[in-house]
């Protein structure tokens, strides 16, 4: 693995995202985008293999259009590790042209509000799901990505390194859900709790 291109971070379900975004101000972080809107597009081959292997080709569009790969989560860790590459490209559409025409399928889109904050090297989203409410911390080592959730007063053993797509085929299949997609308007009328997708609330107390 090239430790230049890596991703290591861990996620929480919280109920609380104004309250945990004022502990976010009160420690000094600097909210870097706020709110954006992501549409994201998930590509496999014809036969599902990237699925199966747990590797992601995605093609994300927010502010700008990103393409993005990552091996599966290395073994061992106390957080997601993964090799993560990622290059901004000019034309969202065209790019996923060019993934169609190489063969690769689309398998899933997902969509979500974004809200990003930095904390010296440490960056923390606020993320709005259509199953929930979501804070990820994504940082240089484990050791520092632990010691930002216990600032941030969220329970460590409530982590979850899983994506947002594996938590949504899980509680798909375990709810019988009809959504295709992770979209807010496919699940709007649908009540899913964080018991639903097997995850504990990291900001009980707040």
């Amino acid at each position: 693995m090239n430790f230049s291109e890596k991703e290591i971070e861990a996620k929480f379900y919280i109920n609380h995202p104004k309250l945990l975004a004022e502990k976010l101000i009160g420690a000094g972080a600097e909210l870097i985008s706020d709110r954006i809107h992501e549409i994201n597009l998930r590509f496999d081959t014809p036969d599902g293999l990237l699925t199966r292997e747990r590797r992601v080709l995605r093609l994300r569009q927010d502010e700008h259009a990103i393409l993005t790969y990552k091996n599966p989560a290395q073994p061992g860790y106390s957080v997601s590790v993964r090799q993560e590459i990622e290059v901004e490209v000019s034309d969202f559409t065209k790019t996923r042209h060019i993934l169609e025409a190489l063969g690769y399928v689309l398998h899933i889109s997902y969509e979500k509000y974004r809200t990003t904050y930095r904390m010296a090297n440490v960056e923390v989203t606020l993320d709005e799901m259509p199953y929930g409410n979501f804070s990820e911390i994504e940082g240089p080592d484990p050791e520092t990505v632990e010691k930002t959730a216990h600032t941030l007063g969220l329970k460590w053993e409530a982590r979850c390194n899983e994506s947002y797509l594996v938590l949504f085929h899980q509680v798909r299949r375990k709810l019988k859900l009809k959504a295709r997609n992770l979209f807010f308007d496919e699940l709007k009328d649908i009540l899913i709790t964080n018991v639903d997708l097997g995850l504990i609330v990291a900001d009980e107390l707040a």
